[in-house]
């Protein structure tokens, strides 16, 4: 018998694991797909390691990065997902910024997180 309750905790213990490894709420994932897509609006450019990229490639590899939080279970807000995935590059450390027209370039947190308070502003109305 104790065999048998051994192996049913570790059951237990998996299933429960495995049920932490969830996306985000619907409500957070909504958010994250809306800044996803506010950085592939055209006209503006992103800058990782000293280059600058067009929206679309920007979209592409912040979709990536995302991608790779959430299988590890490390994005449950759009705020994790900017501090974790959307601030710096995870290779050289270095600060994304964003730059829209003629317009400065800005460090891509305050970028993102002006808009979540926005579209946040905007989904209460």
């Amino acid at each position: 018998m104790t065999v048998f309750r051994f192996a049913g905790a570790m059951l237990l213990v998996a299933t429960l694991h495995g049920a932490a490894l969830a996306a985000p709420e619907p409500k957070a994932q909504a958010e994250i797909a809306h800044l996803l897509d506010y950085v592939a609006t055209p006209g503006c450019q992103f800058n990782r390691n000293g280059s600058w990229h067009d929206g679309s490639e920007a979209r592409a590899h912040l979709q990536k990065k995302y991608d790779y939080l959430v299988k590890r279970d490390l994005v449950t807000n759009a705020e994790s997902f900017i501090e974790r995935g959307a601030t710096q590059s995870s290779m050289s450390g270095k600060p994304y910024l964003v730059k829209c027209g003629g317009g400065k370039a800005v460090a891509s947190a305050v970028y993102m997180k002006e808009e979540l308070k926005r579209f946040r502003g905007k989904a209460s109305q």
